[in-house]
């Protein structure tokens, strides 16, 4: 979203320029019906890879553990699994287990290549299945062997696996997952479910790659203080692991040489950092752009239900259980009812989020609740010498997963030690997307509810206790009924001081391609402007209105750059939307432009239905198909800030009109601007509502918008 669409698409419109119109809006139709692909699929060609991207080298990193060491040891009389004595492996044992590492190295490898686009998808994609594959399989065979009778030592008191034997299995649980996870993306694409090949965003590579970073810094921290402290290297790992996880959960593994002492300050802040990092992608990852995919499929899905609920006797339309909407149709303007329709998207579009939000708690709870009580059964059942019962469990389980560590209980035995690694490192993920979720809806609430009472009690606003009452009496009425968004006489959308939102987005403006981009705008509207009153100069008011009509698209193409970095994103009321549609060329008050919504999405072998379709007399090179503020080709829908949609038409139609005014027919270079300059001026409320506006002054025209 850094990238505001003008200088790019610059040259595309060239190009389109001679091989025909509307090229450039083919990505515009495959993303903004993205959000109607079924959701098994998109997690099959996003997700899937992300999951095996992400998981592969913690299964690699699992394998290494369990190939460092030996699987048995001998337990001395009067002493525990912990302080056995190594019993050293089978030769074929470590043969095997070396294959079954190399074989899923050269797998997450070439899965690796084939994210960064070095090697083909044909290619890649059966080098990974087979690699994790057989890397599964084999460690699935030495775990069968190793519990034979055969490999057990006599009597069984007297022998113990280690933790090398606990890893083996939870890599090749791993593997086995991630072959399963590549082979439901395989079969996608090869169902023509999507393009071969990985749509992977930068974010979702740096958080692979930070993982890979992480685990090699645990790893490589735990091979050096296996040698300094003379600590077992997979109990120098369970140290690793607490220690930069910030659990600290107890005293039988801390440094106790000076050596260790002194690089643990670090060690220790280095790998904070790096957590920090993950937890960062994983936030900006899941919360920020996973949840636009999610909110657009639950408000397609909200909307489909609404229509289907429509009660044209009784006039009205239901958006959940608790709401419904009243309409009418007798007596109304087309730009009314269009106003209405628009009215009652946005509520679906707030009641689609609200449901997001809870149901984004309601799994991430689920998720952390599974981690807290499945962990503890298994830290319950394998630490039965230490005779732990499934409350001390779960007393463990809580205080490690909150990094409270207080060390009064920890795991001794091998099995513990192990899955003490393994769902410490799921707990990161998991617990990161629990709190940010409670930030969206429980955090939220509390603070909200914390003002208020603040406001009507101890620290009373401005205008005193009864006015703050009133006032939030008032505001919880409004928004049962509709939130509204308030519009300034300029047309845009004001959030509080538009002064200060203006300054806000200035200050975010850090992109060089966006400030190239913003500097563009400036001189193009510049020199329009120029021609605009050289125009009016001569008499020739055609000429004037097509200059004019440049200039404002250059102006509002600049404003809306700046909407793209407010945080929540921008919403525009519905005379700000009927003003930017009239500048693409469509108008809302022309019925022929619109169509009764449909509950039923059009769509053919999972090709969503496109919006746009070429026509070269419209201004930008593409008309809208008819379409309904509640249909599913409305500009709410989709997952698309409202601000990114209109800005890539906008961009489009002045790259268009560019292209019009170099034409050697003197027809096209003087067809008539969609808006005249005496429009212009009036702003969008008057152009929302039908009237027809009186003619203004150019100076007064370069007044209102310098």
């Amino acid at each position: 979203m850094n990238d505001p669409g003008l200088d790019g698409p610059v040259k595309e419109a060239a190009e389109a320029n001679e091989n025909g119109y509307g090229n450039q809006f083919d990505s515009i139709n495959q993303e903004d019906q993205h959000f109607l692909d079924p959701s098994r699929w998109w997690f099959a060609s996003t997700a899937c890879p992300l999951i095996a991207g992400t998981f592969g080298p913690i299964a690699n990193a699992l394998s290494i553990c369990a190939l460092v060491e030996n699987w048995r040891v001998y337990i001395p009389p009067g002493s525990s699994e912990g302080y056995g004595v190594d019993i050293r492996d089978p030769a074929w044992l470590i043969a095997i287990n070396a294959i079954s590492l190399a074989a899923a190295l050269v797998a997450n490898f070439t899965l690796l290549l084939n994210m960064a686009q070095r090697v083909r998808f044909e290619i890649a994609q059966p080098i990974t299945i087979v690699g994790f594959f057989l890397s599964g399989l084999l460690l699935i065979a030495l775990l069968i062997a190793s519990s034979t009778d055969a490999f057990r030592l006599q009597p069984p008191s007297q022998h113990a696996l280690t933790q090398a034997f606990y890893y083996a299995i939870m890599a090749a649980i791993n593997y086995m997952g991630v072959t399963f996870v590549m082979c439901i993306t395989v079969y996608g694409a090869r169902a023509g479910k999507y393009r071969t090949g990985f749509r992977l965003t930068p974010p979702q590579r740096t958080l692979m790659l930070q993982t890979i970073f992480f685990l090699v810094y645990l790893l490589l921290g735990a091979l050096v203080y296996s040698y300094v402290e003379n600590w077992g290297f997979l109990d120098a790992v369970f140290w690793a692991d607490f220690t930069l996880l910030t659990v600290g959960i107890g005293d039988n593994f801390v440094p106790l040489t000076h050596t260790g002492r002194s690089l643990l300050f670090p060690y220790a802040i280095g790998g904070i950092v790096m957590l920090g990092l993950v937890v960062g992608s994983i936030r900006s990852l899941v919360l920020e752009r996973g949840k636009q995919k999610m909110q657009a499929r639950m408000t397609e899905k909200k909307r489909e239900h609404a229509l289907r609920s429509v009660d044209l006797e009784n006039q009205t339309i239901r958006i959940d259980w608790f709401h419904a909407l009243t309409f009418s149709k007798k007596g109304k303007t087309e730009s009314e009812l269009r106003e209405q329709e628009f009215k009652v998207m946005r509520k679906i579009q707030y009641s689609a989020e609200s449901r997001r939000r809870w149901m984004s708690l309601g799994i991430s709870l689920t998720a952390a609740f599974t981690l807290w009580f499945v962990g503890a059964v298994v830290f319950w059942k394998s630490e039965r010498p230490q005779q732990w019962s499934y409350f001390v469990s779960l007393y463990f389980a809580y205080t490690s997963l909150l990094t409270i560590g207080y060390g009064d209980f920890i795991p001794m035995s091998n099995a513990g030690k192990a899955f003490f690694v393994y769902w410490s490192l799921l707990a990161v993920p998991t617990l990161t997307i629990l709190i940010s979720n409670m930030g969206d809806t429980v955090v939220k609430g509390f603070s909200q509810a914390s003002d208020w009472l603040g406001a009507v009690t101890v620290l009373p606003e401005d205008n005193g206790f009864k006015a703050t009452f009133k006032s939030s009496i008032a505001k919880i009425v409004q928004f049962r009924v509709f939130r509204n968004v308030d519009i300034t006489i300029d047309g845009r959308a004001a959030s509080g001081d538009p002064s200060a939102q203006e300054e806000k987005a200035l200050r975010r403006q850090c992109n060089t391609a966006e400030i190239i981009s913003d500097k563009i705008a400036k001189h193009l509207e510049s020199e329009e402007l120029k021609e605009a009153a050289r125009a009016e100069s001569h008499g020739d008011l055609l000429d004037r209105d097509i200059h004019f009509y440049h200039f404002v698209l250059a102006k509002e193409i600049r404003h809306l750059m700046q909407d793209l970095q407010v945080s929540p994103p921008k919403e525009y009321s519905y005379g700000e939307w009927a003003y930017y549609l009239k500048l693409m060329g469509q108008d809302e008050n022309d019925p022929s432009l619109h169509r009764a919504p449909r509950a039923q999405v059009e769509r053919t072998e999972g090709v969503a239905e496109a919006q746009l379709v070429p026509d070269p007399d419209a201004h930008g090179g593409m008309r809208m198909k008819p379409w309904s503020w509640l249909g599913n080709r409305s500009p709410l829908m989709g997952d698309k800030v409202e601000a990114q949609w209109i800005l890539e038409r906008l961009s489009a139609t002045l790259e268009h009109e560019l292209k019009r005014m170099r034409s050697r027919d003197e027809r096209v270079r003087r067809r008539p601007p969609p808006i005249s300059m005496s429009d212009l001026v009036q702003g969008p409320e008057r152009l929302s509502s039908g009237e027809s506006p009186p003619g203004e002054e150019a100076a007064r025209v370069r007044e209102k918008h310098e």
